[in-house]
């Protein structure tokens, strides 16, 4: 096997939002040549002044590099740019998906991948642009031990907790759990400080109290410090893309699963459960 901890790689990377940004940015400070595709070229204007060479097309790019990072919004975004990428990019070339996805699209995708001759690694991420920016996302992976070790340095260019969970669709379901629990870790909260305002506890006192007790969580800290739940519409819309995606999977009573009923109340509050 290649000693990927030294090899200088060229690499591309497609979705470049609040963390894909970062992502790529760190791949780039770490000695890799990056070549971005975005559509629109403002986005990548900041990578290109630092040195990121612009793809004209998705295919350019798939044909430029041996490792691609695809990290967009949802399926059928992933699913376009991949049905791009996929004739362009030379046999052992390595193919990894940020983006949070149905576990069944990155099943699919990896066999059209094996088709090509090219890897294909699960590898949604968490921590939000700061983490990335400093270095220290998560990221889930699913995908063969050969494609995970594939990927790894690069991966470590932007992240400290690295996991192989299973095969490809792996990474997307442990995704989906961390992300409805983290909703239901929000609905929590938001139903504790609400009954602490009934019993006339002070709500600023108790969340700080919180955060040193055994009831503290992440997404309990993420509320407390917002001043009303509609300040979260943005970031709460994605958790429940996410409550949605884990439903859909799930066997049995999908609309009922014990994370989506703890975490609604937040959403409802938030005001993004009756957007189309």
């Amino acid at each position: 096997m290649a000693d990927t901890a030294t090899k200088t790689r060229s690499v591309g990377f497609i979705g470049l939002g609040s963390q894909g940004a970062p992502i790529a940015e760190r791949m780039m400070q770490a000695g890799h040549k990056l070549t971005v595709w975005t559509r629109r070229p403002d986005a990548a204007a900041d990578l290109v002044a630092l040195g990121a060479a612009p793809a004209g097309s998705i295919a350019e790019l798939g044909v430029a590099c041996d490792y691609v990072g695809v990290c967009v919004i949802d399926d059928t975004g992933v699913v376009e740019v991949c049905d791009q990428l996929l004739p362009a990019m030379k046999p052992g070339s390595l193919l990894v998906i940020h983006s949070t996805i149905l576990p069944q699209t990155c099943e699919i995708l990896v066999a059209c991948a094996a088709e090509k001759g090219l890897e294909l690694l699960d590898a949604p991420v968490s921590g939000g642009g700061p983490t990335a920016a400093a270095g220290t996302l998560t990221v889930m992976c699913g995908g063969t031990e050969s494609a995970f070790e594939n990927a790894k340095a690069v991966l470590e260019t932007f992240a400290t907790k690295i996991v192989l969970l299973g095969p490809a669709g792996a990474g997307q379901r442990a995704k989906l759990v961390n992300n409805a629990l983290m909703a239901a870790n929000m609905g929590l909260a938001y139903a504790a400080l609400d009954m602490a305002g009934e019993l006339g506890v002070d709500r600023a006192a108790l969340a700080d109290l919180i955060k040193h007790s055994s009831g503290r969580s992440f997404g309990f800290e993420v509320f407390a410090r917002l001043p009303r739940p509609e300040a979260f519409a943005h970031g709460a819309k994605l958790l429940l893309k996410d409550v949605k995606l884990l439903a859909s999977i799930l066997p049995g009573d999908r609309e009922t699963n014990s994370l989506a009923i703890a975490a609604g109340p937040f959403l409802d509050a938030a005001g993004v459960t009756n957007e189309s």
